[in-house]
Parts: structure tokens; C-alpha cells; sequence
């Protein structure tokens, strides 16, 4: 190994636990604190992991590394039985002290990307504490047993479901694996929303409300706010921002959907879908920038990790997808197109999938014809949450937000099928 090379690995190894020990630093209030490592203390430790692999390559003796080891073990393990007589049962420094000797360890062995990982991984858990306790008290047992269900099934059914067609087409769409998949890939999605609720706390404003509700449920959001203006009304254009957001953030989630599975309908797709999100966006503008406010917005968001949503949401998924390949073949384009209007009406997620899925090389399915087919539905499903606010919500309301509402339709169709 070269001397520079050998510096290199060195180098990184010390700038790791500098990183690791200036959070631990920071996080026990300063130098005056008491703390069994700060960032000098770690910044050798990474040296010492990174020189005890060293000794071991030299000495050509995986002992050396394994005493050197041993010996930091013993002397984090003197530290906590010290911190824990004074009352102090944590043992978060004291891990975060192993895992730079083993990461400094890596560097020297060639692994830098994985041991820089580690680090910036480490660190950003150690910063987040405040955030994670928060989660913690803010979840439920329902919201457990939610989860712990669906990790459980999915762990267990998703690896034995058969990965094949059954049957001629248009029953050669339906692959049980890959179904399941999906309902696996919308839920985690829906699921990232729904923690971030739980960290950031829905009453944290109406506009960060509606941005992360649109990664649960933009319905969600339209109907809550909806009705809180008939009690609200001077909150229209508050409650109109939070609605427009979760609209704009579901464009957004259907780019995301597409781009997982087929890359070369998001080259068709993006151009109408982002001409709606953006249209949307600059109106969020306009509705942030004319009434600001303080207020404070709560809504109420099930778990999406409970099974019977995601099992209902399977078998729409399925039942969608064969219609849609059905449609396909018997009628064309345009029975594509009405197929993706319905399925629009109540759900985007799996109209988009289907599409997805149904557009792929050997599919059948031009990329024009995907495109446009999720742009009706994604249309087709804006509408249905426009008819909500026009429904149940409050005349201050509508008239707030029904320039934004149609001049979304208006760009997503016609970028689609005039472009």
C-alpha cells in the first residue's frame, strides 16, 4: 500500500470519529459536561481501529486486531459500569464508541464508502433523538400491532407467493408476487408519510399538514378541511393552501410510482403530470403569499400498515389491472382511457400501477397511450376531491380554490393530448 493511500485511509478514519464525537459533544451540552467520549476521544478511537487493522495485516495475525479490540471493549465497558453507578444507565456513547473502532477498522480494509455510511448513520440517530423519543410517545399500540401484522405477512406470504402468470390473456397480468409487491411498494410510500406525521406532529400548520398528508392521503386532507371551513370560513385560503399542497404532492407521488417501475413511460409521462403539479404549486404560491397564518391544522390519519386496507388495496390493484388489460385488447385506446377515468375516481395508486406494469416492454401498451391513461386518472381523481370541496365545503372555500382546482385539469389534459 502506498503511503498516500495509507494517509488516505487514516485520515477518513479520524475525520469519522471527529464527526461521531463533536454530536456527542454537542448533544451533552459542551466541554464542561461530564461524557466518557467527546470528539478527541473518538477521533483516536478511529485511529486505534484503523491501526489495530493495520497491526493485523502486518503481523499477518487477525489476533492483533482481536486483542486491540478487546482491550477498547474492556475499556468502554469500565466506562458504563461508571456512568452507571452515577445513575446514568444509557449506552448510547458507549456504542457509538465501538462502532468508530470497527469503522475506523473498515477504512484501513479498504471499505471507506461503508465506514463513512456508518458514520454520517450514526450520527444523524444520535441527532435525532428528541425526534424519535417524540414518535415513540406518539404511537399506539394499534399503530404496533399494525405494523408488526403487515412486516409479518409480508415477510412470510410475500416469498412463497408464486412469481407467474396463470392463464391466457387478459389473465397473464395477474402475478400474484407482483401484486403483492405493489401493495407492499404503496403502503411503504403511504407509511413514510404517516411517520413523518407522527415525528413532526400534525399541528405543526395547515400548509406542512397538507404537504405531508399528501403522502397518505390527499382525500384525507380535502374532506378534514373541507368540513372545518363551514365552521372556519375565514381560514378559506389557509385551508385551501393545505388542500392544493396535498393535491400537488400527489402528482408528485405518481412520478415517483411510475419512475420505480417503468423508466420509459416516466419520459412520456412527466411533461403533463409536472405541467399540472406545477400549476398547482405556483397557485400554492399565490395562496401562501396572499393570507398568511399561524393556525393550526390537525387531521386524523389511520395507519396504512393495517391489513385489510392493504389486502382490499391488492385485490383493486388485480381487479384494475385486468380490466385495464382487457379494456386494452377488446377496445383500444379509448377503452383504456375509460377504464382509467373510473378507476380514477377512487384511487390513483393502482390505475397507475396497472398502467405502469401494463406499458413495460412486451406489454402491449404503447408509452402515449400509459401516459395519457394516468393522466385521466390522475385528472379523474382530482376531480372527485374538487367535487368534495364544492360539496362540503364552505362558499369562502370554494371560492378560493376553484382557479387553482381548474387550471390543474386544464394543464395535465391538454399538455397530454395537445402536446
Amino acid at each position: 500500500m502506498e503511503q498516500t493511500d495509507l494517509f488516505y485511509r487514516f485520515g477518513v478514519a479520524l475525520a469519522i470519529g471527529f464527526l461521531i464525537g463533536l454530536q456527542r459533544e454537542y448533544a451533552h451540552g459542551g466541554p464542561d459536561r461530564e461524557i466518557f467520549a467527546g470528539e478527541r476521544t473518538l477521533a483516536l478511537m478511529g485511529l486505534v481501529g484503523c491501526a489495530a487493522a493495520m497491526a493485523a495485516d502486518v503481523l499477518v495475525s487477525p489476533w492483533a486486531f482481536v486483542v486491540i479490540l478487546a482491550l477498547m471493549g474492556g475499556l468502554i465497558t469500565v466506562s458504563y459500569f461508571a456512568t452507571a453507578w452515577r445513575g446514568d444507565l444509557g449506552l448510547t456513547t458507549e456504542t457509538a464508541a465501538l462502532l468508530t473502532v470497527i469503522a475506523g477498522a473498515l477504512c484501513y480494509w479498504g471499505y471507506l464508502a461503508l465506514a463513512v455510511a456508518l458514520a454520517v448513520v450514526t450520527t444523524v440517530l444520535l441527532s435525532l433523538k428528541m425526534e424519535t423519543d417524540r414518535f415513540a410517545r406518539r404511537i399506539t399500540k394499534e399503530d404496533i400491532y399494525a405494523t408488526l401484522k403487515f412486516a409479518v405477512i409480508t415477510a412470510i406470504v410475500l416469498p412463497v407467493l408464486p412469481n407467474q402468470s396463470f392463464g391466457s390473456p387478459p389473465l397473464d397480468v395477474l402475478n400474484p408476487y407482483k401484486i403483492w409487491l405493489m401493495v407492499v411498494f404503496i403502503s411503504g410510500i403511504s407509511f413514510l408519510g404517516y411517520v413523518l406525521v407522527k415525528v413532526v406532529g400534525a399541528r405543526q400548520g395547515i400548509g406542512l399538514t397538507g404537504l405531508l398528508g399528501g403522502l397518505v392521503s390527499s382525500t384525507a386532507v380535502t374532506l378534514s378541511f373541507s368540513q372545518r371551513s363551514q365552521d372556519e370560513p375565514e381560514l378559506a385560503k389557509p385551508f385551501a393552501l393545505a388542500i392544493m399542497v396535498a393535491w400537488t404532492v400527489m402528482f408528485s407521488r405518481v412520478l415517483v410510482e411510475v419512475a420505480a417501475l417503468n423508466a420509459a413511460l416516466l419520459s412520456t409521462l412527466w411533461l403533463p403530470v409536472a405541467a399540472s403539479a406545477a400549476v398547482g404549486l405556483a397557485y400554492c404560491v399565490y395562496l401562501y403569499l396572499s393570507q398568511r397564518t399561524d393556525e393550526k391544522g390537525d387531521v386524523d390519519f389511520s395507519n396504512p400498515f393495517e391489513l385489510g386496507p392493504a389486502i382490499k388495496f391488492g385485490l383493486i390493484y388485480g381487479l384494475i389491472l385486468l380490466i385495464s388489460k382487457a379494456a386494452q385488447m377488446y377496445l383500444g385506446s379509448t377503452g383504456l382511457y375509460l377504464s382509467s377515468i373510473v378507476a380514477g375516481l377512487t384511487d390513483v395508486d393502482a390505475i397507475t400501477l396497472s398502467v405502469a406494469e401494463l406499458s413495460r416492454a412486451g406489454g402491449g401498451l404503447s408509452l402515449s397511450t400509459g401516459a395519457r391513461a394516468i393522466v385521466l386518472a390522475a385528472m379523474s381523481n382530482t376531480a372527485v376531491k374538487g367535487g368534495i370541496v364544492l360539496s362540503s365545503g364552505s362558499p369562502t372555500l370554494r371560492k378560493a380554490l376553484w382557479p387553482g382546482f381548474v387550471l390543474m385539469l386544464v394543464a395535465g389534459i391538454g399538455v397530454a393530448f395537445l402536446v
